[in-house]
């Protein structure tokens, strides 16, 4: 069966509609627009959206190799230990492992196993939900390198309250999920002869990914498109500004909180380059730059993920169940930090 059978009549309605909507939105956005460059597409765009679907196609094929191989027990092996106590399947085991090496490849596991009904819905949310603590550690390595340096002792107190508040959500992801889920329900196919194994995995691969990689494609090019089109023209710079212009506190000079923060949101390096700088000059106490930069980072939190985030998860997931599990991981980050940062406050 060739893989164009699997769209249906309105799969095929919403990607012509899409893609002629994204074109007229680029065609119009980019007109005589300096702004956008031959090379800031190549650079910004087209590389990135590149790398984005190569790691979709990637979690797609891994994905079909572990379930068809029977390989989810054995990797789920590293992570059964933690997510047991939440009555996450092995399944959700086995993507929270790779999330440590891939967050867009978890998450494209993840969601072929819904659809293929090995995890409900509740839990594919869940699990994304604690999936965010291998990607605190799988980004550990550069952030902590940029910060050390930029902020000394204030950024390894910010790496400390943040990792904290990502314990703090997982601890509550989890125990929700062991009063929510049912642990009875986990259920895992019989492994197949090694050399049937991988003939089923090979057909698998043949028959469903092509078809399954063009209907994410259809929804993440073209946001991506968008996205990167109205940052150019400012859009997420207006939004920038308006955000740090809600920002008063009696903790700090307003002067500098608003530069760390405003900092912070438009780009990550400079946010505490601009900390560090106010922490040397004196016009920052170190409380005061870790309270500033965990503010600031729950303030940058809104503009980062309507940025970077919703393509992938929107193309992923689907539109609806993309926004909404975006919007709940990012609530909850929020909150996390935003607690962390008051036991700070008042008890640091």
């Amino acid at each position: 069966m060739s893989f164009l059978n699997q769209f249906s009549r309105r799969d095929i309605r919403i990607g012509f509609l899409i893609f002629f909507v994204t074109l007229s939105v680029v065609l119009f956005l980019n007109y005589n627009n300096p702004a956008i460059s031959r090379a800031t597409v190549l650079n910004s765009l087209v590389w990135p959206l590149t790398r984005l679907m190569f790691l979709i196609a990637l979690g797609l094929v891994v994905g079909n190799i572990i379930e068809g191989l029977g390989w989810v027990t054995k990797i789920a092996t590293f992570s059964r230990p933690l997510l047991s106590f939440g009555h996450l399947c092995d399944y959700s085991g086995a993507a929270f492992t790779t999330a440590f090496f891939s967050g867009v490849a978890a998450n494209t596991m993840l969601v072929e196993y819904y659809k293929g009904k090995k995890i409900s819905k509740k839990e594919m949310f869940l699990s994304n939900f604690v999936n965010g603590l291998p990607a605190f550690f799988l980004h550990i390595p550069t952030t902590f390198f940029i910060i050390l340096p930029l902020t000394g002792i204030a950024g390894i107190l910010y790496i400390v309250l943040t990792f904290l508040a990502a314990i703090l959500r997982t601890f509550c992801y989890l125990l929700y999920g062991r009063f929510a889920l049912d642990v009875a329900r986990c259920t895992m196919a019989v492994p197949l002869p090694e050399k049937k194994a991988w003939a089923q995995v090979w057909h698998g691969i043949k028959e469903k990914i092509p078809g399954r990689f063009l209907k994410i494609a259809l929804y993440v090019v073209p946001i991506y498109i968008v996205v990167f089109i109205i940052n150019k023209l400012g859009f997420f710079l207006w939004l920038r500004q308006v955000t740090a212009g809600f920002v008063t506190t009696k903790l700090m000079p307003v002067e500098a909180v608003s530069v760390i923060i405003f900092s912070l949101a438009a780009e990550f390096t400079s946010g505490f380059a601009a900390a560090g700088a106010l922490l040397q000059a004196g016009a920052l106490t170190v409380k005061q730059t870790v309270l500033a930069l965990l503010f600031g980072n729950i303030i940058a939190f809104p503009v980062r993920a309507l940025r970077h985030q919703l393509p992938r998860y929107v193309g992923i997931f689907s539109p609806k169940l993309g926004t909404q599990m975006l919007l709940m991981s990012q609530s909850f980050r929020v909150l996390s930090v935003f607690l962390v940062a008051l036991l700070y406050l008042f008890l640091g």
